[in-house]
């Protein structure tokens, strides 16, 4: 595992992970854990749900993700797609809430999940620019 620096509009983490897609998915997953409740809502669609956690990203965080392995704030950081990591975020969520239907289990409130990733998570939170 590799240790990432991660950077988006006012967020910045730190994550030990596999591969760049990881970190990207990391910092994304942390900026929308409060929106998880748009997957409890039975009467959003997908698409409403697709276009809710987009509006939020586009307005809360830049368009891109900087993700470098030696700090904060490096001009050879690798540049990821903000909009493309949030479509893959949202296709993992719907997956997940799919998985849960389709084993028979009670579907469990992805809100609950966002309490126990927020008690593990460690998050730096960038200075004002």
């Amino acid at each position: 595992m590799s240790k990432f620096y991660i950077q988006c509009g006012p967020i910045e983490i730190i994550v030990a992970t596999d591969s760049i897609d990881q970190a990207a998915m990391a910092v994304i997953d942390r900026a929308l854990q409060p929106h998880l409740w748009i997957y409890d809502d039975a009467e959003l669609s997908e698409l409403d749900r697709r276009d809710h956690l987009m509006i939020e990203a586009l307005v809360h965080l830049d368009p891109e993700i900087r993700i470098s392995e030696r700090g904060f704030n490096r001009p050879d950081a690798v540049s990821v797609g903000t909009p493309e990591t949030v479509d893959h975020w949202h296709r993992l969520m719907t997956g997940i809430n799919r998985m849960l239907v389709a084993a028979g289990l009670s579907p469990r409130s992805m809100s609950l999940a966002e309490g126990t990733r927020q008690a593990t998570s460690r998050v730096r939170r960038s200075r004002p620019r």
